[in-house]
C-alpha cells in the first residue's frame, strides 16, 4: 500500500531515468516523451547546460533567504524583463503561486476585488487560483469559493462586457487555454478585451504558465497577439524541472508590492535560479524560437495530413509545440494505448489529446509520433 495521497490517477509507468526526449522505466522500456512533464522540460530531460549550471551552484550555496541580495536572482529577473513587457519580477516556487501574486497585486493596485477569468481556464489549485479556475471539477467538494471571480466565455468579448462593474480590477486569461482543451484565443477577441480594459481602467493579467518560455514559438505566447500586459505569470518551462515560478509586472506597480506586502521562503531559490538562467540563455534565442515555430507548424500540418480521414478526429489546433487533437470520443484509452506503444502524451479534458514535446524534438521524432498516433486512433 502506498503512503502517498491518491491525488493523481497515475499510469502504470515506474520511472528509472530520463535524458533528452527519452524516459526509461524500471523494466528498461523506453518512451518518447511528448509531455515534457506537462510543459516543464522544454529543453528535454537533464539538458547538459542546465545540469552544468545547477551543479556549479550546488558548490556555492543552496539557500540564504530573501533577506539578503542574491545576484543570480537579479540576472534572471533582468533577462525576463528584457524579453517581456514587464519591468519587475517576483519569484515563487510554482505557477499557482505566481498567479496568487498576480491576483494580490491586481487587487492592491486597483483597490477593487473582482477579477474576470474564463470558463475552462486553469490557473492553479490553491484556494484563490482554484476559485479563478473556470472548471467546476477543480472546485468540487471544497465548499464555497472566493466570491471575487467572474467567469466569461472564452473568445466571446460580449460575455466579458456584461461582467464588468465598478468593482472589477482585472481580466486574467491564457492566450491558449491548456487544460481547457488547447484552445487558442482569436485576435478579434483579444483586441476587444484590450479595448474594454482601457475603457474601464482594468489590468490585463496573462497566465503564461504553460504557454511561456518558448512553448508557442515566442518567448511568451502573448507576443502572437501584439499584447502589452500589465502582469505576466510564468513557471513550468522556466526551470526545466526545477520548481520555480515568476510574476512579471510593470514598474508603475512597484509601490504596491513593498516590504512585507508579499513573500516566499523558497521563491527565487539559488538552485532554481541557476536552472532558469540556463533555460533563458538557450530558449530566448531568436533562431531557436523560430525553429520551435517551424516545428510546431510542421507538427500541426503533418497531423492534419495524416489524420484527416479518421472520422473520430474533429479538430487539430494549437500554437508552436502546444497542440491539441480533439476527438468525438474520450481519449483516455488512446493515451494508455500510446503508452503501450512507447509514447507519452496527455489529455486536456475528456476529448482532447494534448501534445507538449520538448522544444528540442526533431522532425524525424515528429514523423514517428504522428504515425504512432494515427495507428492508435485507427485502432
Amino acid at each position: 500500500m502506498s503512503a502517498i495521497f491518491p491525488t493523481y490517477a497515475r499510469f502504470d509507468v515506474k520511472l528509472k531515468e530520463a535524458t533528452g526526449m527519452m524516459i526509461t522505466d524500471t523494466s528498461d522500456k523506453n518512451y518518447l516523451d511528448f509531455t515534457s512533464g506537462i510543459g516543464v522540460c522544454n529543453l528535454g530531460h537533464r539538458h547538459p547546460d542546465v545540469q552544468k549550471h545547477i551543479e556549479a551552484q550546488l558548490n556555492k550555496y543552496w539557500h540564504v533567504s530573501n533577506l539578503y541580495h542574491n545576484p543570480i536572482q537579479e540576472r534572471v529577473a533582468k533577462a525576463l524583463t528584457e524579453k517581456s513587457s514587464g519591468d519587475l519580477v517576483f519569484f515563487s516556487n510554482s505557477g499557482a503561486e505566481a498567479n496568487e501574486a498576480a491576483i494580490k497585486l491586481a487587487r492592491k493596485v486597483t483597490g477593487k476585488e473582482t477579477i474576470i477569468t474564463f470558463n475552462q481556464s486553469f490557473h492553479g489549485r490553491t484556494f484563490a487560483t482554484m476559485a479563478a479556475t473556470g472548471q467546476e471539477k477543480v472546485r468540487d467538494g471544497f465548499g464555497p469559493m472566493l466570491k471575487t471571480f467572474a467567469y466569461g466565455t472564452y473568445n466571446d468579448s460580449e460575455s466579458v462586457k456584461q461582467l464588468i462593474d465598478s468593482n472589477t480590477a482585472a481580466i486574467m486569461f491564457e492566450v491558449v487555454q491548456g487544460e481547457g482543451g488547447v484552445l487558442p484565443a482569436n485576435q478579434p477577441f483579444i483586441d476587444e478585451i484590450v479595448e474594454l480594459a482601457k475603457q474601464h481602467d482594468l489590468l490585463i493579467i496573462i497566465d503564461e504558465i504553460q504557454t511561456g518560455i518558448g512553448r508557442t514559438g515566442k518567448a511568451f505566447g502573448y507576443e502572437h497577439y501584439g499584447l502589452d500586459p500589465d502582469i505576466i505569470t510564468v513557471a513550468k518551462g522556466l526551470g526545466n524541472g526545477m520548481p520555480v515560478g515568476a510574476m512579471i509586472a510593470k514598474e508603475k506597480y512597484k509601490d504596491s508590492f513593498g516590504p512585507g506586502s508579499h513573500g516566499s521562503t523558497f521563491g527565487g531559490n539559488p538552485l532554481a535560479m541557476s536552472a532558469a538562467e540556463a533555460v533563458i540563455k538557450n530558449v530566448f534565442n531568436e533562431s531557436f524560437l523560430k525553429e520551435v515555430e517551424k516545428k510546431g507548424n510542421y507538427l500541426i500540418n503533418k497531423l492534419k495530413q495524416e489524420l484527416e480521414h479518421i472520422e473520430m478526429v474533429k479538430d487539430i489546433r494549437g500554437k508552436g509545440l502546444m497542440v491539441g487533437i480533439e476527438c468525438s470520443e474520450e481519449v483516455t484509452s488512446c493515451v494508455k494505448g500510446l503508452i503501450d506503444k512507447g509514447l507519452l502524451t496527455l489529455s486536456a479534458g475528456p476529448h482532447v489529446l494534448r501534445l507538449l514535446p520538448p522544444l528540442i524534438v526533431t522532425y524525424d521524432e515528429i514523423d514517428k509520433v504522428v504515425e504512432l498516433i494515427k495507428n492508435q486512433l485507427n485502432e
